[in-house]
């Protein structure tokens, strides 16, 4: 359409120039025949090189295309001229090109010249014989081609410097354009799919599951707890021993919740650059946010929430991350549907600031399991492997105290391997105590050799173990004894299994441990009237034990109920080893030291005299050992004479 000024109203100009019925209602664009859309249409700076030097190889090449040469010795190339050969000569800093008459004479009939070549040689006669021989000689300049020197001398450097520019580039992420992306944070958005994991593939930590419900239940169920006025907490902290699950539970909550998951490590924020990881941080929360309802799970977390306080120097990196996430953990709210999930093995290290109610408001403590735990944990990793009838999981769980999440299913992998080994199909009970004694004491060296003197020295030095333990009300009871060498250095060992798991210790019970300790060494020096380094690591045990006994557990009969500690250099932070400062005097140091030998002194006098009464037991056992090497509890209990 036109207005009245005979313009084209807008209208037109959107329509398209083909109406319903193909007919032209309107001017027709003729499009080119290449419809180049310049943002389609790249540059390629190999093409440019590849087509100049095919140019510049063809442009060579063609003015030679239809002569022969023939390459000559010097020698040779001056009896041509001599001979009337060559008749023109044509002289270069490189090569002499000699061309003969005759071949001259042939060119119009087409046929290729012949052309002589020769490296050319400082020969002063040369030019005169040429003269005498009335040779058309001349002489051509070295070729020097601009393009050829601009093109050797500049644009190859910079192109190869612009290619490794590029192939580090692209092994470092596009650094071209990630320069600026370094406080893009690596967090993994792990959905349900992904997880895999849910309460119920979590096992021996049943109080710590029933803390994290409440979780879960508040992301299902919000309007449940803001109707009351209630609010989630914010943060919570999964603190244990390493092995104990925490990460696993982590993934359990996000797995029930079915939102997404955010995990990081503590070490994935901080980054060369100052200021990194507090852009990452604020990056992990922003995403967070537009995820929401969704958890934020920190590993290691103890890597940038350490204590700013004592730290001589600190870190700005680590310090200016750890003030981004105290900034962001106050400036989100619980509502919003982002629950922070920290975990950490080192939580007296932790700055107190990040610790405080309305961050981390709450602690949930993944402690060892206890029997129970140990069992249920061991019948979730045995769901995949196949296990003999008579194999017994509540023995394993006996003998294996102190054990947490990630032994015990290295215990079940390996015990899976050993049967493999053995050409069985299923998991027996020894295969079990094999894994066992291999995690504990190291792998067999049965092929160890020991000369029968060293190996009489361990059979009665692990028999005075052994009946130690036998004798002594308050042991542990014995499982096994062996003179097989495992580990690095362990020439034979006696295997003590708890009926119970204990969490107090009395000082008649720290004695006894002491005196079990000791049972080698004074088997030894009864037996062999001499004592060998074998008890090194039997007396560190029993030294350390009764330092303990005087420094921690006020058991001193002089400092009662005192606690005679050390404290590192406030230099070194509050992770620094205790040892650096003392909080006593010199004459205490002596007292301590003094009371350790006593009581070293005196339970050595007590083990010493016990085994003498038992000395042919001692002796018996011994041999036997010798010829059997392994001893289990129930012919040991009954050559000791002793119930078991």
């Amino acid at each position: 359409m036109e207005d009245k000024n005979g313009n084209v109203t807008q209208s037109q100009k959107n329509d398209s120039p083909w109406n319903k019925d193909h007919k032209v209602t309107g001017p027709v664009k003729h499009e080119p025949l290449f419809n180049m859309n310049p943002k389609q249409v790249k540059f390629s700076l190999w093409f440019f090189f590849f087509t100049l030097l095919t140019i510049m190889v063809i442009n060579a090449s063609l003015g030679q295309m239809k002569q022969t040469d023939k390459t000559i010795s010097f020698s040779e190339f001056k009896q041509k001229i001599e001979n009337g050969e060559i008749t023109k000569v044509r002289i270069t800093p490189k090569l002499y090109y000699g061309t003969s008459e005759t071949a001259s004479n042939q060119s119009k009939k087409e046929a290729p010249t012949i052309i002589y070549q020769a490296v050319p040689i400082n020969d002063p006669t040369f030019v005169p014989l040429m003269d005498s021989h009335k040779v058309d000689y001349s002489a051509a300049a070295e070729k020097n081609p601009f393009l050829m020197n601009f093109l050797l001398s500049w644009i190859l450097p910079f192109a190869f410097i612009y290619i490794i520019w590029k192939l580090m580039a692209g092994k470092m992420g596009n650094l071209g354009s990630s320069v600026m992306n370094f406080g893009r944070n690596k967090s993994m958005i792990v959905a349900e799919t992904d997880t895999g994991v849910k309460f119920d593939d979590v096992a021996g930590a049943e109080e710590s599951i029933e803390e994290l419900k409440e979780v879960v239940d508040f992301l299902e169920n919000p309007d449940k707890y803001t109707a009351i006025g209630g609010k989630i907490p914010k943060g919570v902290l999964l603190v244990g021993s390493p092995g104990t699950g925490k990460t696993l539970l982590a993934r359990a909550v996000a797995g029930e919740a079915k939102v997404p998951f955010f995990r990081m490590s503590g070490a994935d924020f901080v980054e060369m650059f100052v200021g990194v990881g507090a852009a990452r941080v604020r990056d992990l929360f922003h995403q967070a946010r537009e995820k929401s309802p969704c958890i934020i799970f920190i590993d290691e977390l103890d890597a940038i929430g350490k204590s700013r306080v004592n730290v001589a120097g600190g870190n700005d990196e680590r310090e200016q991350t750890l003030n981004q996430l105290l900034v962001e953990m106050d400036g989100f709210d619980s509502r919003s549907g982002v629950i922070l999930l920290g975990a950490t093995n080192r939580p007296e290290i932790l700055d107190p600031a990040l610790m405080r109610p309305g961050r981390f408001d709450r602690q949930v403590v993944m402690d060892r399991p206890d029997i129970n735990g140990r069992e249920a944990i061991l019948k979730i990793h045995v769901k995949d492997v196949k296990l003999a009838d008579s194999v017994d999981l509540n023995k394993i769980a006996r003998a294996t105290p102190g054990f947490v999440g990630a032994d015990l299913a290295n215990i079940i992998n390996e015990a899976a391997l050993m049967a493999v080994r053995a050409g069985r199909k299923e998991v027996r009970q020894e295969d079990l105590e094999e894994a066992i004694e291999k995690t504990v004491a190291g792998l067999q060296k049965k092929n160890r050799l020991i000369n029968p003197k060293e190996r009489k020295i361990v059979a009665h030095h692990e028999t005075g173990h052994a009946l130690t333990a036998a004798f002594t009300p308050e042991a542990d009871p014995v499982q096994k004894i062996t003179i097989v060498p495992r580990g690095i250095s362990a020439l034979g060992y006696t295997l003590q299994t708890p009926t119970e798991d204990r969490f107090l210790m009395s000082k008649e019970e720290l004695f006894c441990k002491i005196d079990v300790l000791l049972g080698g060494r004074a088997a030894e020096q009864l037996i062999f009237g001499e004592i060998s380094t074998g008890a090194a690591n039997d007396l560190t045990r029993a030294t350390d034990i009764a330092r303990s006994m005087i420094t921690e557990y006020g058991m001193s009969d002089k400092f009662k109920n005192m606690v005679l500690t050390k404290r590192g250099s406030q230099f070194l932070g509050p992770a620094a080893q205790p040892g650096m400062q003392r909080e006593y005097s010199e004459a205490t140091q002596q007292y301590i030291d003094e009371e350790v030998a006593r009581i070293l002194e005196e339970r050595y006098v007590r083990v010493f005299n016990l085994l003498k009464e038992k000395k042919p037991v001692l002796i018996s056992i011994a041999e036997k050992l010798l010829e059997v090497e392994t001893l289990e509890a129930d012919e040991f209990y009954k050559m000791a004479g002793v119930k078991a």
